[in-house]
């Protein structure tokens, strides 16, 4: 068999691979006319961030069977066209976390004491000790938004040397964060106490400029800001004014809203900003032990028939596959869909079974469900190897509830989380046995597809508020898909539900969620699954 390395690969991992049998073939740096050409007898593909797995690509390689990302990112893979060419995509979760966040806390080192700053004096000729002067990291207050892996190593470092560490994480279980020694706080709280402030959460439309100019009005004068997660956390234009300022003291960035960076980015030109090239996850032994993982992942998948480390499709059996293959995606889109609605911390899941489903092995089907669940709260990227690690990890109980019958329908599978006093159900079926449908939200009865792009509204039961929500998209251009209402069987609230075919722009969201009778209104994208 034929594996295509086409990113530097740490030399142990190629290693691997031949010493298991295969012919490694590495050439890196492809232009994209040799990639389409050596990808088409390739049976597997090693990548890192270079090579841009396309749709394209994908449909070239006539024999591929598995591609593996050294690494935790996976924007360069189009895993949707693999998956549907039923090509395996696995990556290396977990084997950059103590790198990424060792240069996090490198970051604030350096911007405490302005050791950029000093070195570029001093070899300039320059010997400008009052000019450097910096701040104790000792008895100081670090914020982190987002209590990953990543955050969680970066909380012991900086308890190591002093600090105290507050959390902004709606999903991270008071013992969990008891066990820890950090603070959990809200947003607003962590802004005006934090001394320091460092982001580890995912880019998605509810943390794109999660920092911006009316977050920074709330800091404390002088706070340090880190982002070493994804670029566009943090707003740019905003970070440069405060910078200006001094409102903010210091900022330090591995990551950017577009990269390569551009030379003329404002924020280059401040000396109070310092910068690297996203080398967060960029040393000797990370890039070993993502190298050897992925390498190993792949020789076990090829002899053995078990996908470690997948995040298209289970670690199940290639026999058993077919038949939880339906399941699996409406699994993952169910906990997907109680993730955006859930509010608050999440302390336990339990996972209903009723019907056919019942009689199958459940297990790849919860973790499905946990997948869905946490994929768009955590930075890390969580699969059907590390969810239930995770699960663990954030002090989630789990609980699996089999019944025979299912009622009207032939499978049901319910979600229902429970956080504090709190707690929240979405369940659903299979219709024809192959597609995913939601039927129940809480009290409410309906029949949603659970794809692209859902609003969902509950309102005072009265007449007109359909006709006002579909007038305020209507004026704004927004296609409405398919629309459904499902009333309450005792009290007088309804359920409006909206598949749109386009993300809903914060305009418009804030002119329906301030309309009259309405009561409250979510969003959820439902555009990523299986």
């Amino acid at each position: 068999m034929k594996i295509l390395v086409s990113d530097s690969l740490s030399k142990q991992g190629v290693e691997v691979l031949e010493k298991a049998g295969f012919t490694v073939v590495v050439k890196t740096k492809l232009p994209k006319e040799e990639l389409l050409k050596e990808i088409k007898d390739a049976d597997g593909l090693i990548v890192r961030s270079g090579t841009k797995v396309t749709a394209e690509v994908i449909a070239a390689a006539e024999r591929l069977k598995v591609v593996g990302r050294a690494g935790s990112g996976l924007d360069n893979v189009d895993t949707p066209a693999a998956t549907r060419r039923g090509i395996v995509v696995m990556n290396t979760p977990g084997g950059n976390t103590v790198t990424t966040a060792e240069h996090t806390m490198a970051m604030i080192f350096s911007m405490s004491r302005r050791i950029p700053q000093a070195t570029a004096s001093t070899k300039s000729g320059k010997w400008e000790k009052e000019k450097f002067m910096g701040v104790e990291l000792c008895n100081k207050v670090l914020g982190i938004v987002g209590v990953g892996q990543i955050g969680g190593y970066l909380t012991k470092l900086a308890q190591g040397v002093g600090m105290q560490v507050l959390a902004y994480d709606p999903y991270l279980a008071p013992e969990r964060a008891e066990k820890m020694g950090v603070t959990i706080v809200d947003l607003d709280e962590l802004f005006r106490r934090a001394d320091v402030i460092s982001v580890h959460t995912p880019l998605t439309p509810e943390t794109k400029s999660l920092i911006n100019a009316q977050a920074i009005a709330k800091m404390k004068p002088g706070v340090m800001i880190a982002n070493c997660a994804r670029g566009g956390i943090v707003h740019e234009g905003d970070l440069c004014e405060a910078l200006k300022s001094k409102k903010v003291a210091a900022a330090a960035f591995d990551v950017f809203d577009d990269e390569p960076v551009k030379a003329d980015n404002p924020l280059l030109a401040l000396d109070n900003f310092i910068c690297s090239p996203h080398i967060g996850a960029s040393t000797t032994e990370a890039q070993e032990n993502v190298a050897v993982g992925i390498a190993e992942q792949i020789v076990e998948y090829f002899t053995k028939g078990i996908a470690k480390g997948a995040v298209n499709i289970p670690s199940v059996s290639p026999e058993l596959l077919p038949q939880l293959q339906p399941y699996l995606s409406l699994g993952e889109r169910v906990g997907l869909l109680q993730s955006q609605l859930l509010e608050g911390g999440l302390e336990r899941l339990t996972v209903e079974y009723s019907g056919d489903v019942a009689a199958l092995n459940v297990a790849p089907l919860t973790i499905a469900v946990l997948k869905g669940l946490l994929t768009p709260i955590l930075e890390d990227p969580v699969n059907y190897v590390n969810a239930p690690v995770v699960a663990k990890e954030r002090g989630i109980e789990v609980k699996e509830v089999k019944i025979s019958d299912a009622g009207d329908f032939t499978s049901v599978i319910r979600v229902r989380v429970e956080g504090g006093k709190k707690s929240h159900q979405v369940a659903g079926t299979l219709y024809h046995r192959k597609d995913p449908r939601i039927i129940e939200i809480d009290q409410f009865k309906v029949e949603v597809v659970p794809d692209n792009h859902l609003l969902l509204i509950l309102n005072e039961d009265r007449p007109g508020v359909i006709g006002t929500v579909g007038h305020i998209l209507g004026d704004h251009n927004i296609n409405i898909a398919r629309m459904q209402c499902s009333r309450e069987e005792r009290g007088g609230n309804a359920l409006l539900i909206f598949g749109l075919d386009a993300q809903l722009p914060k305009s418009v969201l804030d002119q329906i969620t301030n309309s009259k009778h309405i009561l409250s209104v979510k969003v959820a994208d439902l555009s990523k699954g299986l």
